[in-house]
């Protein structure tokens, strides 16, 4: 793994969200043979988690890829209170227990690892590599694939229905950009790791009964309104070369 990440962290990159991607279709059915939602999900999802993290770990790249604390004042980041407000947006319609408690459990440590994941993969390996090249492409490139990656959920058995996943794809990819922003300017991973996992977890509780698509798109443009705008902010009071795209 480490010849590979040497040679090209572009082509690491890409194998490992293709195994990522595979791994996540092939825990559908697995789900439904062992008769737990997420329990495959779970171990795929832990297995690869500790994979990434001892890799960073051991090769000294912790900081290059934000696994560290930022040095850049809270205030700078509004004490991240609009992270707080989009983690939680989805207990906005109430709240409902909508899995058993075994398939609770191992939903929220799937949704858990959802969040390290796919952070390390899109903001970290990926965000990182292009960046050596062009920092505008890298940004755009970031969002954009983090965001069509949400479109696997239509072809992989997971039952999400067209238009609900589309207003997913077009909410990652603004997700997508204000994470590169925080990441590029602040230095830290971790609030973006942290705020992700949050999301995808409190989504276990969500209470979508009577949930219309009119409601689902009005959801959708109050959360790109503030994550574009909070985004936008950032850009303007977070310092310009807080992270450079070097190995440090």
């Amino acid at each position: 793994m480490k010849k590979l990440y040497e040679k090209s962290e572009i082509t690491f990159t890409i194998v490992w969200i293709v195994v990522y991607c595979v791994l996540q279709s092939v825990a559908n059915p697995l789900n439904k043979i062992i008769g737990i939602e997420g329990a495959a999900n779970a171990v795929f999802n832990v297995v690869m988690t500790v994979v990434l993290f001892n890799f960073i770990r051991k090769n000294g790249l912790l900081e290059k890829y934000g696994l560290c604390k930022t040095t850049v004042p809270a205030r700078k980041f509004l004490y991240y209170v609009p992270l707080f407000i989009l983690a939680t947006s989805n207990l906005w319609f109430g709240i409902a227990v909508n899995l058993p408690l075994i398939d609770t459990v191992c939903y929220l440590i799937y949704m858990l690892c959802v969040g390290f994941i796919e952070e390390v993969l899109f903001r970290g390996f990926l965000f990182k590599a292009m960046a050596k090249d062009n920092i505008k492409s890298a940004i755009i490139i970031s969002s954009v694939t983090f965001g069509l990656g949400h479109l696997l959920h239509l072809i992989n058995g997971s039952g999400v229905e067209l238009i609900p996943n589309l207003c997913q794809v077009i909410r990652a990819i603004a997700i997508g950009y204000l994470f590169v922003v925080i990441f590029y300017r602040g230095g830290s991973l971790l609030p973006c790791i942290i705020t992700h996992s949050a999301i995808d977890m409190i989504s276990a509780f969500a209470n979508e009964t009577g949930l219309t698509v009119e409601k689902r798109i009005d959801h959708n443009l109050i959360l790109i309104a503030l994550i574009l705008a909070y985004a936008l902010i950032l850009t303007k009071v977070l310092p310009k070369n807080r992270n450079d795209t070097g190995d440090r």
